[in-house]
């Protein structure tokens, strides 16, 4: 049996690991690759058989991303398959590590009051002192609905319990829950941190799980973290969005990202017009002060 996973010959292992840094940052955040493989090879065998429909939503949907990945490699065998999922999985770890790095630092900016400093200081280096630790970090992964004032004693918080912090200006709406929901101003900071295209559910979802974990006090990003319950996060958000009876909200939400996204790129492409506009200014007003002179 064929199939489009292995590169040719001539491909590098640089290249696996390159296009699963692409693969991890633009379709899926959290996957085991060479499970995700070997499961995809196996359904493909049982899909003879079996229609899609058939499969459940958890298969179906890795069954989607697996897809997606056998479109990369066409004229590919199933040899070697471990290996090819290992090389890929490396590049999107690598890609969660270069983005969560960067987060670490950059989430303390925009959460800073504006013109004070954090009080008691959080560590740049260090998340010891981050997550459900620190005053200001713990309003923001508070679950929606609740007062985090309120002394409600110890709780565990699991990952469909979403944060206040996913909401415009951190507000919850009881009786509106999709009000503002995925529209605050962190996770706009966080997508333009990582992205630059268009809005897509996935991407938004990628920016929600790293500013969650860069709030949190776990050093390191894992889809089976249990600080951040960073799995049934994720899929949380991916049942709810791909829920078709909440079609008409999730078109909302993907319009307005992507008309946000349009504006940011034409306001940096008018500032950069502009900056060139006054050089060549600046080149013209020399030029005619040398020939007067």
């Amino acid at each position: 049996m064929s199939h489009s996973l292995t590169p040719s010959p001539s491909s590098s292992s640089d290249l696996l690991v390159s296009h699963g840094h692409h693969f991890g940052q633009t379709v899926s955040a959290l996957c085991n690759y060479p499970s995700l493989l070997t499961n995809g090879i196996l359904r493909l065998e049982q899909l003879e058989d079996t229609p899609l429909e058939d499969l459940s939503t958890e298969e179906r949907r890795e069954h989607r991303v697996f897809e997606q990945l056998l479109d990369s490699y066409p004229d590919g065998s199933d040899e070697e398959i471990h290996h090819v999922g290992e090389l890929i999985g490396k590049g999107a770890a690598g890609a969660r590590g270069d983005d969560t790095k960067t987060l670490k630092s950059a989430i303390l900016n925009w959460i800073s009051p504006r013109g004070e400093a954090i009080q008691p200081p959080l560590h740049r280096n260090s998340k010891i002192d981050h997550g459900f630790n620190h005053e200001l970090t713990v309003s923001l992964l508070c679950p929606a609905g609740l007062d985090w004032n309120d002394p409600l004693g110890e709780m565990l918080v699991c990952g469909d319990q979403w944060p206040i912090f996913l909401y415009a200006n951190h507000i919850y709406d009881s009786e509106d829950p999709w009000c503002g929901l995925l529209r605050s101003h962190l996770l706009i900071y966080a997508y333009k941190h990582v992205f630059t295209s268009p809005s897509s559910v996935d991407r938004e979802l990628k920016a929600t799980l790293k500013v969650q974990f860069a709030l949190s006090s776990s050093s390191v990003f894992s889809r089976t973290n249990t600080t951040t319950d960073s799995e049934t996060f994720y899929h949380s958000f991916l049942d709810l969005l791909e829920d078709l009876e909440e079609c008409k909200e999730v078109d909302e939400l993907l319009t307005w990202w992507n008309w946000l996204i349009i504006n940011i790129a034409t306001y940096a492409a008018n500032a950069l017009s502009k900056i060139r506009q006054r050089r060549i200014a600046l080149k013209q007003a020399t030029n005619l002060d040398l020939v007067s002179s």
